[in-house]
């Protein structure tokens, strides 16, 4: 299922000059923060949980899987390059896992890690909050990117759209309106977060068992249902 030439194709066009510069721009604006924050108020716990809780899961994961998931694919579709792939001897559904497990790969690294380090320097990992966010960043990374591949191969405007959704649904509704939260990637992955950190600093209004069912049901049904959208992609090219 995993093609190796599609994967290094996929991590180029993701990781060009231009676009590595837009990856790195909010991971580094929430390193620079946090020095900041951590300078002006010294370690305090519920102080990390805003910041990592309302900066780095609400706003940066979601963006970042943007521009992940949407840029594994939708550019080729946009400028036709992907005949290139649809030309080769390979099963559809494999070219949109490996893309997904490439734009899993990005995401998660320009965002959990930043997180990581982010929580080390607001608490050094007091009460587990830095461990838990992450947690967080890496769970919601593989949802938002199958989310997003999905929405670059069925639309032509899908970072529009991916940025109306994750600053509008996840990072307003998603934290403001309760009907909201339970079909919030945000919600979903606090819930796992929770766990790992306990207590009441780290919240989520979804349970862990729905949460897990909710990240695995839209993983899995997003990826297919690209799948499915490649192949008739095909299918349109020969007729």
């Amino acid at each position: 299922m995993y093609d190796p030439t599609v994967a290094r194709l996929t991590y180029r066009a993701l990781l060009g000059r231009r676009r590595a510069l837009i990856l790195g721009a909010l991971p580094l604006l929430l390193i620079v923060l946090s020095v900041a924050v951590r300078a002006l108020t010294g370690a305090d716990d519920q102080t990390a949980s805003d910041v990592l809780g309302g900066f780095a899961i609400a706003t940066m994961v979601p963006i970042i899987g943007v521009i992940a998931g949407t840029g594994a694919i939708g550019p080729e579709i946009d400028d036709g390059s992907v005949v290139y792939l649809l030309s080769k001897p390979l099963k559809r559904p494999a070219i949109i896992f490996t893309k997904l497990i490439v734009a899993i790969a990005v995401t998660m690294v320009f965002s959990a890690v930043p997180t990581l380090i982010a929580g080390l320097i607001l608490n050094g990992n007091g009460q587990q909050i830095a461990v838990a966010y992450t947690i967080a960043a890496l769970v919601s990374s593989i949802a938002y990117s199958a989310l997003f591949l999905l929405l670059g191969t069925v639309s032509r405007h899908a970072v529009v759209f991916g940025l109306v959704y994750a600053l509008v649904w996840e990072a307003l509704f998603g934290s403001l309106v309760p009907g909201a939260r339970t079909l919030s990637v945000q919600q979903w992955s606090l819930a796992v977060a929770h766990k790992v950190a306990g207590g009441d600093l780290v919240t989520s209004t979804v349970s862990l068992p729905t949460a897990t069912v909710l990240l695995v049901a839209v993983t899995v049904l997003a990826t297919w249902y690209a799948g499915q959208k490649l192949r008739a992609l095909k299918l349109a090219g020969e007729e």
